[in-house]
């Protein structure tokens, strides 16, 4: 006797599918990330960094802040040159938020933009869901966000280097991101 088997009685198996990509939003603290490459010697490749940190997974957004000099004549060759950088990091696909600086001590500036990526950070994870953010910054100041991120569900990885990590955000972090073997495949400052 032969059975037949039916549609509904045949398991049929689907091939195996890949996994569903991660969809990651990345905030970037410029002056920290570009003074972490300084102390390293090395000039930093940006495109090279977004890939490193995505790591085949699905980029949404990746936000940088960069603070520029003051808007003062003595200020005018360093803004120039800020503002060309800025210019090319937006016609490479990078969303830029930037803050005008104020003079601080002797021949420096301060443009702190903890505060706007902070509260970016809250907001934009809350509007795109992404399913990871990565701070890319060792300034202990995000510790909260990070945290505050991670209670809404969100795993938060930290890009930085171990000499420039804050402890603080290290433990805040569910995974830090060693910058450092990037940093050493990058070209050395003149």
């Amino acid at each position: 006797m032969t059975k037949s088997l039916s549609a509904a009685s045949t398991k049929q198996t689907a091939p195996a599918s890949a996994p569903i990509p991660r969809r990651v939003l990345i905030f970037v603290d410029e002056s920290n990330i570009t003074s972490t490459a300084k102390s390293a010697n090395r000039k930093l490749d940006w495109i090279k960094l977004r890939d490193f940190l995505l790591h085949e997974r699905e980029l949404i957004e990746m936000v940088v802040y960069a603070g520029l000099p003051p808007a003062m004549p003595e200020w005018q060759a360093e803004r120039d040159r800020k503002s060309k950088f800025l210019f090319w990091l937006r016609s490479h696909g990078f969303l830029v938020v930037e803050k005008d600086g104020s003079p601080a001590d002797e021949g420096h500036y301060k443009a702190n933009v903890d505060v706007l990526m902070a509260i970016d950070g809250v907001e934009l994870s809350v509007q795109m869901q992404p399913d990871v953010v990565i701070l890319a910054t060792g300034d202990a100041d995000f510790s909260h966000l990070a945290l505050h991120l991670r209670r809404r569900g969100i795993r938060v990885e930290v890009a930085s280097i171990a000499q420039t990590l804050g402890s603080g955000l290290k433990t805040s972090a569910n995974e830090i991101i060693d910058l450092a073997p990037l940093l050493a495949g990058f070209e050395a400052l003149a």
